[in-house]
């Protein structure tokens, strides 16, 4: 138990002292391991490799964020507002509600909440601004629904869970449809009372050819959404190999499709010259041309370059979390907090609000990887003795993370949001508080209302024949 003591002491130590959360999780791991087990450097190194290895869900978090770069890059984010604007723009407040419908499209291609955040609250937020919205409702609008990226599936956050408690991915994604689905309703509905009240600006309806034409142009992403929540729900590919898939097929979009990066960057589509025949052999020579020039263009390499930085340090994070957890297994840490629960007899709803509790508290000051890794070995056979689903339980830490975007002094979507609309971090915060309010109401409908969660996981089940 002291040397459990000495970890946490170190922990807290390094992190107040401004050393970034996942030098601060190894080294205080690594300090103990060294001074109170008898374990070597090499074998310390060698269980920070495993942790990586041995967990083959973590694959899929390279190639999703990778997937993401292209469309970030790639015109998808544009496309995917202008359908959103097309669609409900004519509405009071409609202009809020497409953006939050956008952030809905985007977070389900791109898995993360501040490549949400980036992606459309870039275009949007000085949008709304000249439309006549006040600036501080449409940063607190899409710092709030960019948390969206890490429920609505595929999510980098849900993978790390399954792979922290060795609970199905896919069952994950599933589940976090419908609170995604939920959540952005929320916000859609929120914003269309407030416009009311207020009496926002309608922008003049489109007409259905734009909404037409807007599809279009969408459909490339729209498209990439159905088709990895298909191959997973439908049992076709695992979660790792539908995200590797939507790499590819996020590079072919933005290279060959779209054309905003890459080789054919503004280059016109032009109908293919069948005079002469042989035009699909051709067509397979200048597509090859193409693979080769993309390997060297800079556009290409830039972007690959970005998801490379962006997965190495989410990897290095998820490794000295996961080295942090093996200790506090090692000194079986989280079958005492067991135990003191069970003997103090506290029910399943009295355990949840105390797990919110906690996690709320450290999604102030942690990165949501880092909190799943630590919390979740803690609090998994807890909830398992309590007669909770895990995969409730992994929907609740979720949500708490998604709050723990907007609440300083760590909330990444803060600060994204503050870069973009180069106002200060008081000033973002106080734009994002009533918004606040909202994500611990849905928390709470989250928490006591499992089939939001398990709706989706049980009915898929039942058509495939589980009892």
């Amino acid at each position: 138990m002291s040397s459990t003591i000495v970890l946490f002491l170190l922990l807290f130590a390094l992190m107040f002292s401004g050393m970034p959360i996942a030098i601060s999780l190894g080294l205080s791991s690594i300090l103990t391991m060294l001074f109170f087990t008898d374990t070597s450097m090499a074998s310390i190194a060698l269980k920070m490799i495993d942790t990586l290895t041995e967990h083959y869900t973590l694959l899929a978090i390279p190639f999703f964020i990778l997937s993401s770069a292209f469309l970030s890059n790639g015109g998808v984010a544009g496309r995917m507002i202008r359908f959103a604007v097309a669609c409900v723009g004519h509405i009071r407040g409609g202009l809020a509600m497409a953006s939050v419908m956008a952030c809905m499209l985007f977070a389900a291609v791109s898995g993360s909440s501040p490549a949400t955040v980036a992606a459309i609250g870039s275009i949007v937020i000085v949008g709304m601004v000249k439309s006549g919205y006040p600036k501080p409702f449409a940063a607190g609008v899409i710092s709030t629904a960019g948390t969206l990226g890490i429920l609505i599936p595929p999510s980098i956050v849900m993978l790390i869970y399954a792979a922290a408690t060795e609970v199905s991915a896919a069952r994950m994604f599933m589940a976090g449809l419908v609170p995604g689905l939920a959540m952005g309703c929320f916000l859609i509905l929120a914003i269309y009372i407030v416009a009311r009240i207020k009496k926002f600006p309608a922008e003049k309806f489109p007409g259905f050819g734009e909404i037409v034409q807007s599809f279009g142009g969408a459909s490339g992403g729209l498209f990439m959404i159905l088709f990895v929540l298909y191959i997973i729900y439908g049992g076709i590919a695992s979660p790792t190999e539908a995200a590797s898939i939507s790499a590819i097929y996020a590079f072919i979009m933005a290279v060959f499709v779209y054309r905003d990066i890459g080789p054919l960057k503004n280059t016109p589509w032009k109908k293919p010259d069948e005079s002469t025949g042989g035009a699909a052999f051709r067509g397979v020579i200048d597509f090859v041309v193409v693979m080769v020039k993309s390997s060297t263009d800079k556009d290409v390499k830039k972007v690959v370059l970005e998801a490379a930085k962006v997965s190495i340090m989410l990897l290095f994070i998820i490794s000295n979390a996961m080295l942090f957890a093996h200790i506090l297994t090692l000194e079986r840490i989280p079958h005492f907090i067991a135990s003191l629960i069970v003997n103090a007899e506290l029910p399943a709803w009295g355990f949840l609000i105390v797990v919110n509790i906690v996690l709320l508290i450290a999604g102030n000051f942690m990165e949501p990887s880092a909190i799943i890794l630590i919390m979740a070995p803690i609090l998994f056979p807890i909830a398992m003795q309590l007669g909770i689903d895990p995969i409730h339980l992994g929907i609740i830490m979720v949500v708490n993370m998604e709050i723990g975007m907007i609440t300083p002094p760590v909330g990444l979507n803060l600060f994204v949001t503050a870069g973009i609309t180069k106002e200060s971090m008081g000033w973002v915060i106080k734009s994002a508080a009533p918004w606040l309010l909202l994500m611990l109401a849905f928390l709470a409908l989250i928490t006591y209302v499992p089939q939001i969660s398990l709706f989706v996981p049980e009915l898929v089940d039942s058509l495939r024949g589980y009892k």
